[in-house]
């Protein structure tokens, strides 16, 4: 497949925390004549209806990186700007923010994340030792509330009164610091034109995507159709409409945050499936880049699917295994009712071009559904895969066999000088399936083992494994039986 340039966003992220600590520059800094006349300097601000361009690059370890690009009327000299419509969860200390059209000219002198959210409760707080109207029976007094801590007390003349909640109450103005919505404020110097294009950059937690697959299988077990879905969740706090979207997939190392990042994260679906259509990948760096080939929106409090692949008719193969523990070759096991191991059933293909596939497959979950012998499509179980690059085999263990048993008996042990021991095992395949199978069995011997007999032949698969492949007829009955010396 054709692979995409890497967007010049995940620059963003790598910078952002050396531009936060860099040190201003002289003419910049807090104490400087620009800074000071900044605080008095009107307010401007911007909203998602000056957007231009919106891209976000989500990792799967609930990460985001936002690009977030604007068309700005901006004054001249120092103001501050209310940039609003971003992540509640954003990470301050990353925030990368410049100027595209005058870089060297547009500055910041100054940014506060407020998080305050306007709330009724925290309205009342800010009103503490001010003046209301208040309901008060048909009418309404003027009364001052003196405390909001575990209810509300009130002087209403020269009363005390507590207990009293007025229900809908009137304030005569919005307190200072508090938002409707997650605002980065800044303190800016423009000694360039007033139009400007500006470009926003952040990490932003609360955005994940995980992969889900759908396998499903033809009655006679001999291919298979794979579905491939991403599923985006944004508990962000806020919606990305017409955005960019790049999902990066790999394990991404990450410093764990300090606790004054933790008090920022105040902020944390429906489904909707999109048409189908299919991510360009890449890679880059030593994760996968997926790019999906055209804009989407993601609402807050949304869980999105979006398809990631398709392919029909890929080989497969169905695995009967059978898998020995290895405490059973530690010492001699009592006489008496046989051993009962599961008969465990893998399916297994191989993620090749020839095969329709051939992506590198992120981890998730793969669901198996099979036709029945009416058509009709039945789930048959599920797994979960890791991630896994192309023309490597994808390995399904979907459940265990109902109608296949195997037994184990140890029919023989004999210890020897030099920690050497002899055991003999016997292990009867019963299959009562209308069709032959062959049963993998697996048995991790351990220590220097030498296999003396067998009936089926051994394969040594590990230093401390060996493998047998016996074959069972339809309603047949099959018996391995094998001898092994073992030095510890």
């Amino acid at each position: 497949m054709k692979g995409f340039p890497v967007s010049k966003m995940f620059l963003a992220g790598a910078f952002a925390a050396a531009l936060a600590s860099a040190p201003l520059p002289p003419t910049l800094r807090a104490d400087s004549p620009r800074a000071s006349a900044a605080v008095a300097a009107p307010q401007s601000s911007s909203s998602q209806d000056d957007q231009s361009d919106l891209s976000i690059t989500v990792y799967n370890s609930d990460l985001a990186l936002v690009r977030d690009v604007r068309d700005l009327a901006l004054p001249t000299g120092a103001f501050q700007l209310k940039f609003m419509d971003i992540a509640a969860s954003v990470n301050p200390a990353t925030v990368h923010f410049r100027s595209i059209d005058a870089p060297g000219r547009l500055s910041v002198l100054e940014q506060n994340y407020e998080y305050d959210l306007l709330t009724p409760q925290k309205m009342l707080s800010k009103y503490v030792g001010h003046e209301l109207t208040v309901p008060w029976g048909p009418t309404e007094v003027k009364a001052t509330l003196l405390s909001d801590n575990n209810g509300l007390v009130w002087k209403i003349g020269n009363e005390i009164v507590t207990g009293f909640n007025p229900g809908m109450m009137r304030f005569p103005d919005l307190p200072e610091n508090l938002y409707d919505r997650p605002t980065l404020l800044w303190t800016l110097d423009n000694r360039g034109p007033e139009k400007q294009k500006v470009e926003v950059s952040y990490l932003a937690g609360k955005l994940s995507w995980s992969a889900d697959y759908v396998l499903t299988v033809n009655h006679e077990e001999t291919s298979a159709d794979l579905d491939g879905w991403v599923t985006l969740v944004n508990n962000s706090g806020t919606p990305f409409q017409n955005a960019r979207l790049q999902l990066v997939a790999g394990e991404l190392n990450r410093v764990q945050p300090e606790a004054a990042y933790k008090a920022m994260d105040l902020i944390g679906g429906r489904a909707a499936q999109a048409a189908p259509a299919q991510f360009q990948q890449e890679a880059f760096n030593e994760y996968h880049l997926y790019t999906l080939g055209r804009r989407t929106s993601v609402l807050n409090d949304e869980s999105k699917q979006v398809s990631l692949l398709g392919a029909s008719n890929i080989p497969l193969q169905k695995i009967y295994e059978v898998d020995g523990q290895s405490y059973y070759y530690r010492s001699a096991i009592r006489p008496g009712a046989p051993v009962k191991d599961p008969v465990q059933v893998y399916y297994k293909f191989k993620n090749e071009e020839k095969a329709e596939l051939g992506m590198p497959m992120p981890a998730g979950t793969v669901r198996v559904y099979q036709a029945d012998s009416h058509g009709n499509t039945l789930f048959a179980g599920e797994d979960r895969i890791g991630h896994t690059p192309k023309d490597e085999e994808v390995s399904l263990h979907i459940g265990n066999a109902f109608d296949v048993v195997a037994e184990r008996r140890q029919t023989d042990f004999k210890a020897y000088g030099g920690n050497t021991y002899e055991m003999e095992y016997e292990i009867t395949l019963r299959n009562h399936k209308t069709a032959p199978i062959t049963v993998e069995v697996n048995e991790p011997i351990g220590g220097d083992w030498e296999m003396l007999s067998s009936t089926y032949k051994a394969t040594k698969t590990a230093a401390f494994a060996a493998q047998f492949a016996v074959p069972v007829e339809k309603d047949g009955t099959s018996v391995l039986r094998y001898r092994v010396r073992v030095r510890w």
